[in-house]
């Protein structure tokens, strides 16, 4: 079965980050999708500020440290992903962007799609994370889903997400669940040369 990891994309200590994230596992649960959905929660993967001396992709995937093999084994068991960021002063937070730099091959070949949240719908923070997964080999999808931390949060710290955002949703859900299918004859391909 189809593994799709939803990545939490903030680890302030007042965020809302893990109730959308929550709200789209319930909302992928409930559709009818062969695939399963794990939250994954950056703030407990016990990773710092990313400042590792070789290159993850030099590695082999031998880790100086259990947190980033941890990590390393999660991230290397999807299919693909949804990550769920919100928008700092026009890009996605520093620690979504350390968590994907303390890997190299596991991100690769595989589907995600984006969700984005904040005044203007984190717009400008789902660009900039767009344009780094595509660096790191990984296809993302179109739809994509975007919150106002006007209209979709009560007092900008309740998730209440307006219902206009269902059909769109299942159409990422869904895309992401495809692409991840399809990428894994490209992975067993890579996997052979």
């Amino acid at each position: 079965m189809t593994r799709i990891g939803i990545i939490t994309g903030s680890t302030r200590d007042v965020r809302v980050n893990l109730q959308v994230a929550e709200w789209i596992k319930d909302f992928a649960d409930n559709r009818d999708v062969d695939a399963t959905f794990e939250i994954v929660d950056i703030k407990e993967s016990g990773l710092g500020r990313f400042n590792e001396a070789i290159p993850p992709l030099m590695t082999n995937k031998e880790y100086a440290t259990e947190e980033q093999s941890t990590w390393s084994r999660k991230i290397d068991s999807f299919d693909g992903f949804i990550f769920v960021t919100p928008e700092y002063n026009k890009n996605f937070p520093s620690g979504l962007k350390d968590h994907l730099d303390y890997l190299g091959s596991e991100w690769h070949h595989k589907a995600a799609g984006i969700v984005s949240y904040g005044s203007t719908l984190g717009i400008a923070a789902s660009l900039a994370l767009r344009t780094t997964l595509s660096n790191l080999k990984i296809a993302t999808v179109e739809p994509q889903g975007a919150f106002s931390l006007f209209n979709d949060f009560e007092n900008m710290a309740t998730f209440k997400p307006m219902e206009v955002h269902k059909p769109r949703f299942g159409e990422m859900i869904d895309d992401v669940v495809a692409w991840s299918n399809a990428l894994k004859s490209v992975r067993k391909e890579k996997a052979l040369v």
